[in-house]
């Protein structure tokens, strides 16, 4: 069963129980458009309560806001892993009021479609769907506004944005995604309004950036997030030439990228230290921000001709080489720069073939401390040009490699004398 089929199902209960029930929002917008739909939410007039108490298994995360999920019957349980197609967002018919943080309404009053609908964020997002019927409910001129193709505000937008500022970073997520224009009473609201995007978590904030970056057209979204004012407000020292070479960067990469690659593309003309500590407002995974320091601290590193051969093996075998490679890439077109070290590069590790990359030391500590090593800062130096010549091909068997060490030793231990 799919997310829509789910959907349904679960309008067709509750229009036999008496109730009145739509799909609602951006699945309606998508179909109108003929884009694929990935959640399909119901909206209907039943009480959180009522629906509750029509289906068997229901998780009730937003209940007081009027948002039930509905698992259907036969569905895994929860800690099993539920399919993300088993289960729907129900929502109550509602109006909300008395936003005081930007983010939360003080009050929830339960209502009826049309009100429902004037809630909501933009035009594109407010209609609704008789699935049934196959009609579609438009109380804001949402058709109108996915004709015009243009993003804009249910009611003023200074209102708008006012309930929850995160707004005016999908205004330009949808802009992007879409290909749409922002309104421009829509737009100037966003300008004047784009220092309070700092009072939203990193966290949210993330989730539209992201949406933003990973659109083929992300380089049209940071320029929008640069006119409007967002990007500084997001990136407190982020400068106008910074921003202006990541949209060119950013316009050199590849259509499918990650997360973390278009953000190294989107700080590639600042000094690192500055970059990690304002990614650090987006509150990543830890993952992601290892990610995105490996990328901006190896930057430049791949345009070195005279890489030796144990570097190449090293920085090739790194989990992230190949979005290293995109980068510097990326960077090299925004900056009208030869690409052709990266060509060589390239042909270089088509030559290395097969071969093991980060082979197992041919020595271990233990092997090397009875040759006669000595614990501590020496060792640790003494493995590290072990590997590095073994890397290079220099050493190929343990006996080669005992005989090398015993060389090193012997030379250092001269040395120390």
């Amino acid at each position: 069963m799919t997310n829509k089929q789910a959907a349904i199902k679960i309008i067709k209960r509750l229009r036999r129980n008496g109730f009145e029930a739509l799909l609602a929002g951006g699945c309606v917008r998508d179909m109108l458009l003929g884009r694929r739909a990935h959640d399909f939410d119901v909206a209907t007039d039943a009480t959180p309560a009522e629906v509750i108490k029509l289906f068997k298994r229901t998780l009730k995360v937003g209940a007081k806001f009027g948002v039930v999920i509905v698992l259907l019957e036969g569905s895994p349980e929860l800690r099993q892993g539920l399919r993300l197609d088993e289960q729907v967002e129900v929502a109550t018919f509602r109006t909300e009021t008395g936003y005081t943080d930007g983010r939360h309404p003080a009050t929830v009053k339960f209502t009826g479609a049309t009100e429902d609908a004037g809630r909501r964020d933009f035009t594109i997002n407010g209609m609704f769907y008789d699935p049934l019927e196959e009609k579609v409910i438009d109380y804001v001129n949402g058709q109108t506004d996915l004709k015009k193709k243009v993003v804009r505000t249910i009611g003023e937008p200074e209102h708008r944005f006012g309930e929850d500022y995160l707004r005016m970073l999908r205004a330009v997520r949808f802009s992007t995604q879409l290909g749409f224009g922002i309104e421009p009473k829509t737009f100037s609201a966003i300008c004047s309004n784009a220092k309070n995007i700092a009072r939203i978590s990193g966290e949210r904030i993330a989730v539209e950036l992201e949406a933003i970056l990973a659109n083929p057209e992300r380089s049209a979204g940071v320029a929008m997030l640069v006119e409007t004012g967002l990007a500084e407000a997001i990136f407190p020292g982020f400068t106008d030439e910074q921003a202006k070479f990541a949209i060119r960067v950013l316009g050199q990469l590849r259509k499918k990228v990650d997360f973390a690659l278009a953000l190294a593309c989107l700080f590639a003309g600042c000094p690192t230290e500055f970059a990690l500590q304002e990614c650090a407002i987006l509150k990543l995974s830890r993952s992601q921000n290892r990610h995105i320091k490996f990328l901006l601290v190896n930057k430049g590193k791949l345009l070195d001709e005279k890489m030796s051969l144990a570097e190449l093996k090293l920085i090739v075998s790194e989990p992230y080489f190949w979005d290293l490679y995109e980068l510097q890439r990326a960077i090299q077109k925004a900056k009208r720069r030869s690409v052709a070290a990266l060509v060589t590069l390239r042909k270089r590790i088509k030559a290395l073939g097969d071969i093991e990359l980060r082979p197992k030391p041919l020595l271990d500590g233990h092997s090397l401390i009875r040759l006669g090593a000595v614990p501590g800062p020496g060792l640790g130096q003494l493995a590290e040009e072990m590997y590095i010549a073994q890397l290079e091909g220099k050493l190929q068997t343990t006996q080669q490699a005992e005989q090398w060490a015993q060389r090193w030793l012997q030379k250092h231990r001269t040395i120390e004398k």
